[in-house]
């Protein structure tokens, strides 16, 4: 191990504590700052002609920008869009900052531009290939290394779409749904994703878990007191206890991989779907500028809407990988995916039950001016 265990879980857990604050402090100044200063739903290309038309009530209503003292550059309050509150908390409070002072301190978007944003996509596949071949390793040290390179991979895949954005003068978190690097950022996206779960394969199948039954013979034991092994530390401390243990079989490779895919779509579903309300929401609320701007405000504003984008920033694909990425470094990684491959699906469907009403809602209100 890199440090020993018992300082490690309280750094990781003082880490942990610190980022759960911190995610809830940005929550509710992101829900004050929707409700009380000006939001911007229009198309960036239609920008001008729309802000003519808006109400005299919208103009009345503070800037954000005029009020903070953080400068919007790196501020992820200043412009919310509908992606914006549905990426999840770590790229959109830590990594899009980071991005955005990381650009400023380079230039990549003014000065170097032979950068493109799809080379830095192709460069975070490279990173992803290296840190799966980490997550083979036995040793824990080896794997943390690789956990770390995929926490690179994600940062950098934020690096690009914010590249794209400042290159073509888009405020905030948007999707463009169809162009080039859309699909080229989704494909990179997929096989980094890919090569990490190859890589947990690969060590679960060289290091399969153990069952045993503990300090009781098994043939007095009842199935449901069946402890599982996740670990060597673990397994030499179970030798050492007085009591012993009993093992029983390793988990199979079988289980593994029915573990690893049913993990993997819940990952491929929620991206699906994540993608989906993503684009629906962008139509409605931002890119079709024919629909009045006080009824889109207004939806925009609402309280179920910001409920239902935050479900998404809990269960998005970059908050599963976030969560794998925690539990791989503090060696717990059956543990987890043992934990979630069923239980996560709930959490999906509604999410996705949510939106679904909410979707029906929004276009009743907006297209048509109907209260829903």
């Amino acid at each position: 191990m890199m440090w020993p265990s018992s300082q490690a879980s309280k750094i990781l857990l003082f880490l942990l504590l610190v980022i759960i604050v911190y995610c809830i402090y940005m929550d509710t100044f992101l829900f004050l700052r929707i409700q009380n200063y000006k939001i911007d739903l229009y198309d960036p290309v239609e920008n001008a002609t729309q802000q003519e038309s808006s109400t005299k009530s919208a103009k009345e209503q503070p800037c954000y920008e005029d009020v903070t003292w953080i400068p919007c550059t790196i501020n992820p309050l200043c412009h919310p869009t509908v992606k914006g509150l549905m990426v999840d908390h770590i790229n959109h409070y830590i990594y899009g900052p980071l991005c955005a002072i990381v650009d400023i301190g380079l230039g990549i978007s003014e000065r170097m531009l032979f950068i493109t944003p799809n080379m830095i996509s192709f460069f975070h596949v490279f990173i992803a290939c290296v840190g799966a071949n980490l997550l083979t390793c036995q040793n824990l040290a080896a794997r943390r290394l690789g956990i770390v390179l995929f926490q690179l991979r994600m940062f950098l895949d934020d690096l690009d779409g914010h590249v794209a954005r400042e290159r073509k003068h888009i405020k905030g978190e948007r999707s463009e749904v169809g162009t080039m690097g859309y699909w080229v950022d989704g494909i990179c996206d997929f096989i980094g994703v890919i090569a990490m779960m190859l890589g947990i394969l690969i060590y679960l199948k060289n290091n399969p878990p153990r069952r045993g039954y503990k300090g009781t013979p098994v043939s007095t034991l009842p199935y449901h007191q069946l402890k599982e092994i996740n670990s060597s530390e673990d397994i030499e401390k179970e030798h050492t206890a007085e009591i012993g243990i009993s093992y029983k079989t390793k988990v199979t490779f079988q289980r593994i991989v029915q573990v690893i895919g049913l993990f993997s779509g819940q990952m491929l579903l929620s991206s699906l779907t994540w993608n989906r309300y993503i684009d629906i929401y962008q139509d409605v609320l931002e890119n079709c500028t024919n629909y009045d701007i006080v009824r889109r405000e207004a939806a925009f504003k609402s309280g179920i809407f910001f409920f239902a984008t935050a479900l998404w920033r809990i269960v998005n694909p970059h908050s599963y990988l976030h969560l794998l990425s925690l539990a791989v470094f503090c060696d717990k990684t059956w543990v987890f995916l043992k934990t979630i491959h069923y239980s996560g699906y709930l959490c999906l469907v509604v999410a996705v039950a949510t939106s679904e009403y909410l979707v029906d809602g929004i276009r009743t209100f907006v297209i048509n001016g109907v209260e829903g």
